[in-house]
């Protein structure tokens, strides 16, 4: 007996499965708003991030004529495919719809911000996902606050661990 959603059943409790995420962006930009995008991939390149071998940490995002890009992201080659292998730092374009993308064109040009991968996750669907968000850069004293703040965090758990 067949389902009528097709496709793969639910696990319970199942999430979704992280592939790379770029930590770094938390830290150099202010991040205002999040999207979530699909991403146009070949076959070889979603074998290879199956077996979690993906790089978002230099990468950006572009658009161009009406076009979303994910510029520089480094999926390594799938070593059983040979001489069928994808490029692995080729531009890979995204998935959005067009007001999406009219409105980070908006908010890239007018507000002075940019957008920044986040992380590349494979959703409950088996779909290949990409969360970015549009960004203002943090000036030298703003990451010094958040590095003292996050130190200040760690301290203050130490703290209540030991002394409860």
């Amino acid at each position: 007996m067949s389902s009528k959603a097709g496709g793969r059943k639910k696990k319970a409790g199942s999430t979704d499965t992280t592939i790379a995420e770029n930590r770094r962006a938390r830290f150099d930009y202010a991040v205002e708003d999040t999207l979530e995008a699909g991403i146009l991939l070949v076959g070889t390149e979603v074998k290879a991030m199956r077996e979690g071998r993906a790089n978002i940490a230099e990468s950006y995002v572009a658009v161009e004529n009406n076009e979303a890009w994910l510029i520089n992201a480094n999926i390594p080659i799938y070593a059983p495919a040979s001489q069928f292998n994808h490029l692995p730092t080729r531009p890979r374009k995204l998935l959005l719809k067009r007001k999406q993308i009219n409105q980070l064109l908006g908010e890239t040009q007018r507000k002075g911000r940019t957008i920044v991968p986040l992380k590349m996750y494979f959703n409950e669907r088996g779909k290949a996902k990409l969360l970015i968000g549009t960004a203002t850069g943090k000036q030298h004293y703003d990451k010094r606050n958040t590095e003292k703040n996050r130190d200040w965090q760690k301290q203050k758990a130490r703290l209540m661990r030991e002394k409860g």
